[in-house]
């Protein structure tokens, strides 16, 4: 499930439509079982499993589309959207990411994400993202997040604005530091 492309009587290859799908994954599982889903619901989809192979995809032919993941084995999913905005700015990206936090989507969007989903994620979400009209009325999540997620979500992202600096950062949310280095060490809250 490389590329998705269409033959042309000369040989050439040619972009398949305007549904042309990029989708930056390192977990080849996920990425097989995600390819396989969007092919399903009209995609043409081209994938990549590292932020180089995915930039390379985009120079190549850049996507109407890009499902990304934000953390890869060699960097930053947002360089693939970034470069993927100025080769087709009017593409339609979305960031994937188990490590979510506010300052990352926030950043995310910045670089010209419609859309910042934290896996698991099923691909009905992901084509609703990708295809959603910019001035539709977003339904409200099936599964909010709690109210120790939301304050989980607030210390990452005034830990990350400082620098990744402990004592900043329970400095700035009147915490003590040890307090904060115990949160900071336990997993996301659901």
């Amino acid at each position: 499930m490389t590329n998705v492309m269409s033959q042309t009587a000369a040989g050439s290859q040619t972009a398949v439509g305007e549904r042309s799908l990029l989708i930056v994954e390192d977990d080849k599982s996920f990425l097989q079982r995600l390819a396989r889903a969007m092919e399903s619901r009209g995609f043409a989809v081209t994938t990549a499993e590292s932020v180089a192979d995915g930039l390379l995809q985009v120079e190549k032919v850049a996507p109407a589309f890009a499902v990304v993941d934000m953390r890869l084995g060699d960097g930053n999913g947002l360089d693939v959207i970034s470069a993927m905005k100025r080769r087709r700015p009017e593409g339609r990206a979305i960031i994937l990411t188990g490590y979510g936090n506010i300052a990352t989507a926030v950043n995310a969007v910045k670089l010209g994400a419609v859309d910042y989903l934290a896996k698991p994620v099923d691909a009905d979400d992901v084509a609703a993202a990708l295809l959603a009209l910019d001035n539709k009325k977003i339904e409200p999540p099936e599964n909010p997040m709690s109210a120790d997620r939301v304050r989980w979500e607030h210390i990452q992202r005034i830990y990350e604005l400082c620098g990744r600096n402990v004592s900043e950062t329970a400095r700035r949310l009147n915490m003590h530091r040890r307090t904060l280095q115990r949160i900071l060490a336990k997993r996301a809250p659901k």
